[in-house]
């Protein structure tokens, strides 16, 4: 007798049980008449699986598991699941880095493609930097070898591979596929597996990043809060299908989140207000800039740049010899940025990295109110400030609106010849 998983059609979370069972000869039958929205909502299944999500599964003796990586755990065998304790190590700690590294930066660029979360350029780009700096991790390992954890295809390879699923069907295509050759043939050899196969139709790998589509968040919407029009709301119920698109409750995180938690915090005082305020609105620009090209945005910048009460500034990472791996560069620039949170409201930057692995460099222009080094202004942002050469730039020069350009925009070389590898937005 197999045990039972619950699950909506085509959910990627579920494949990983399934591929793990067909690895291990576990059987498991999904539930037909499972319906998303109504069966994860009734008594009975609440009583066995409280959360109310899915998958979950059910074993034959009647005990109960949820999440995903559990559940393939449990019906994975011992060479899926590690054959020595290190190995079983390695394992656990690629499916973390699945869920805490690859997922938010895969859900964070398709959600916004496929109309699950409204359409936000900067969280699209810090998104694509997260997915590319995963990816180069996972690229440096499969250099060496030809699967994750040892000689053959374990639970690290199903998660990974499920996990970044969505992301070369909808977003990664050629070009931003082109540097981590090594993971894609690993993907393509994983995706051509017979055990995987048997579970998920062959993908076929994106060709053009498709546009994102207001409507298909306001549809998006209507469904989630029950405003679908009745008559379709009927057929869906008859079908007894869910939303092809729709996932989890629980996974969907609006990228503002973060920010909605920092707006309830206790109310500090902002250095920035002893300063006069003058004219320029950051939030009016950052919005701008987060939903026009730069053809667009640069231009507007300087319409509503006030010189007289803020200031423009170059600052260079002071010690680029000891900059090796570019994701650990990049982890640089985030945990910079996140130490500075509440200096976020009265200022904007765009930090880039130049170059490659063991030949890079870090630099950015910032824009803040005020004439000084605004880091001066609170002992809570004097942390990394120091290890970068800082100097004011004359916002009249066309030598500045030239390098605000080359920032703003992601372009370019630095004054090494260095060519861009990819930036973060301060804002």
């Amino acid at each position: 007798m197999a045990g039972t998983l619950y699950t909506y059609p085509e959910n990627f979370r579920a494949y990983k049980v399934l591929i793990a069972s067909q690895y291990s000869g576990t059987p498991v039958k999904v539930d037909p008449d499972f319906v998303f929205g109504e069966t994860n909502c009734s008594e009975s299944f609440l009583q066995k699986f409280p959360n109310g999500k899915v998958p979950a599964y059910e074993t034959k003796d009647g005990k109960y598991l949820t999440e995903s990586n559990a559940i393939a755990f449990y019906v994975a065998n011992d060479q899926l699941r590690g054959t020595n304790d290190f190995n079983r190590a390695e394992i656990q700690s690629f499916l973390s880095f699945a869920d805490n590294e690859l997922l938010p930066a895969v859900q964070g660029w398709t959600f916004q493609i496929i109309g699950i979360v409204p359409y936000n350029k900067n969280n699209v780009e810090r998104a694509k930097e997260e997915l590319r700096r995963g990816l180069a991790v996972l690229n440096s390992r499969l250099l060496q070898q030809t699967f994750l954890v040892g000689q053959r295809i374990t639970l690290a390879d199903i998660v990974v591979f499920a996990t970044l699923l969505h992301a070369y069907e909808y977003v990664m295509d050629p070009s931003f596929r082109a540097p981590f050759a090594a993971v894609n043939r690993w993907f393509t050899t994983m995706m051509n597996q017979p055990q995987v196969l048997a579970v998920v139709k062959a993908p076929t790998l994106c060709a053009k990043v498709a546009q994102a589509d207001p409507k298909k968040y306001a549809e998006f919407q209507a469904k989630v809060s029950g405003s679908a029009p009745a008559a379709e709301k009927k057929k869906e119920k008859k079908e007894k299908k869910p939303a092809q698109e729709k996932p989890e409750p629980a996974t969907i995180e609006q990228p503002d989140a973060a920010d909605e938690l920092l707006a309830a915090e206790p109310k500090q005082n902002d250095p920035f207000e002893l300063l006069p305020k003058g004219t320029f609105n950051f939030d009016d620009f950052k919005r701008f800039y987060s939903n026009e090209e730069e053809a667009k945005s640069i231009p507007y910048f300087w319409t509503k740049f006030d010189p007289a009460n803020y200031s423009i500034w170059y600052g260079e990472y002071k010690y680029p010899e000891e900059l090796t791996k570019v994701f650990m560069s990049c982890n640089l620039i985030t945990g910079m940025f996140q130490r500075l949170d509440k200096m976020r409201k009265q200022s904007f930057a765009s930090v880039c990295l130049f170059g490659e692995d063991n030949n890079s460099t870090i630099s950015g222009v910032w824009v803040w109110r005020g004439q000084d080094l605004a880091f001066k202004l609170s002992s809570d942002w004097q942390v990394d400030y120091e290890v970068y050469d800082w100097k004011k730039l004359d916002p009249a020069s066309d030598e500045t609106k030239k390098m605000v350009a080359q920032y703003f925009s992601w372009s370019g070389t630095d004054k090494n010849g260095r060519k861009f590898n990819q930036g973060k937005i301060f804002k």
